[in-house]
């Protein structure tokens, strides 16, 4: 399951825009939807990332498989999972909160969006500061 980058723009595209046009609807009172139908559009996305994301980890098991250059590999993969756990618990919490079904203070809520957001510029201090050693 390969998808070329045209393929992988295209689909980012449509989920955003699709997200986009729910959220002005929902925001301008148009459409009394519920906020995880909102979410709706992010949570497919979403999804598809993880099991595109789970194969390839799953891809390793395979027999025949080569880790002499996999575990920096798999360390990446390992990232990116925690990362998209981070991102799926602030939008659930986001929408607990906008919802009402929860009384917690908003920065409880953005708790998962700043340690992502920490990862993240970890991993880019990482990516660009690091000096193999070979």
């Amino acid at each position: 399951m390969r998808m070329s980058l045209a393929q992988r723009v295209l689909l980012t595209w449509l989920f955003t825009l699709l997200f986009l046009i729910m959220l002005v609807l929902k925001l301008d009172e148009k459409a009394p939807w519920n906020w995880f139908l909102i979410f709706i559009p992010v949570w497919i996305f979403d999804t598809i990332l993880l099991v595109m994301l789970i194969v390839k980890m799953a891809g390793r098991c395979k027999s025949g498989f080569d880790p002499r250059n996999g575990s920096q590999n798999i360390k990446k993969k390992a990232w990116y999972l925690v990362a998209m756990l981070l991102k799926l618990a602030f939008c659930l919490a986001l929408c607990a909160k906008l919802q009402g079904f929860t009384v917690m203070k908003l920065a409880y809520v953005f708790i998962p969006l700043w340690a992502l957001l920490i990862g993240g510029m970890v991993e880019l201090g990482y990516n660009i500061f690091y000096v193999r050693r070979d």
